[in-house]
């Protein structure tokens, strides 16, 4: 449950509300459009990862689902378990994720960037021993990206579950606009 209100309409801002009317209604969106100065920031880089990245989208969906998992952060998994299905993951794929770097069925590039993102969330610098695999197997934009995106998600987690955001019921997202 929301541990604050959601913004009505004359609490939200012109300018935040012309922005909201162009996303999807979720109630991230709808509890961020208190910060309106921050709305259009924060969507629009979450943005540049989900659609103009140069990781491999399942690679990407993996950082960001492992960083839910580890964050408990049930409304970031709900909505990438989704989203990671329609870039291709599969139901077992998304269960190693869940379980992490020791579950079968990953490969070894896959296991790294687990071992990789795990090491991030717990220690915030990532050792030698999880990025210098990867330093070896992607490019520096791609690994300075992967590194990007789990600091993005892990902020994006912190600001869902501080607020306690929602999961939208569903049909819920196409009916209702702030």
């Amino acid at each position: 449950m929301a541990r604050i209100p959601y913004p009505t309409q004359p609490d939200i801002s012109d300018k935040a509300r012309e922005f909201l009317a162009k996303l999807p209604p979720i109630n991230i969106f709808r509890m961020m459009s208190h910060a309106d100065h921050l709305l259009e920031s924060f969507v629009r880089l979450g943005n540049r990862f989900l659609y103009r990245g140069t990781l491999d989208p399942v690679i990407r969906e993996i950082a960001i689902l492992r960083v839910g998992y580890l964050s408990s952060c049930e409304y970031e998994t709900y909505q990438h378990e989704r989203i990671g299905r329609d870039a291709g993951m599969s139901d077992a794929l998304i269960a190693a994720v869940r379980k992490g770097p020791d579950a079968e069925g990953l490969s070894p590039l896959q296991r790294q960037v687990l071992l990789f993102v795990d090491d991030l969330v717990k220690n915030v610098r990532a050792g030698d021993d999880t990025f210098q695999p990867l330093r070896e197997q992607l490019s520096v934009k791609q690994l300075q990206e992967l590194t990007l995106v789990t600091g993005y998600y892990m902020m994006v987690c912190r600001f869902l579950s501080t607020f306690g955001v929602d999961i939208e019921k569903r049909g819920e997202q196409q009916e209702r606009r702030p």
